[in-house]
């Protein structure tokens, strides 16, 4: 009966530690992204849409030169937009909402 605690106990533990691994973002996954402007889509950006709004999902104009989403790590000013627009790693004076 011992060994069947045993056992019980090895899988709960192993268990535990890969739920602990999958749930705690790694330092490179966090380094791999970076913020980049005027590139969301309405109510897509991950944070900051300029003056009167919150954070995440609160831009109001696609591709809002104030708000930003996490792209890869050196994408962001090559993305092809529409219209000629490119990301940037600085908030952008264009597509803003009127106030």
């Amino acid at each position: 009966m011992s060994t069947k605690i045993l056992s019980s106990a090895v899988i709960a533990g192993a268990v535990a530690t890969a739920v602990a691994g999958m749930s705690a973002p790694t330092v490179a996954h966090a380094e791999a992204k970076e913020k980049c402007y005027g590139v969301s889509m309405a109510g897509k950006n991950d944070c900051k849409a300029g003056a009167g709004t919150t954070c995440a999902g609160t831009s109001t104009v696609d591709y809002q030169g104030n708000a930003w989403t996490l792209v890869p790590k050196g994408t962001c000013e090559t993305m092809e937009l529409p219209d000629g627009r490119k990301g940037s790693l600085a908030p952008l004076d264009r597509d803003l909402p009127k106030a």
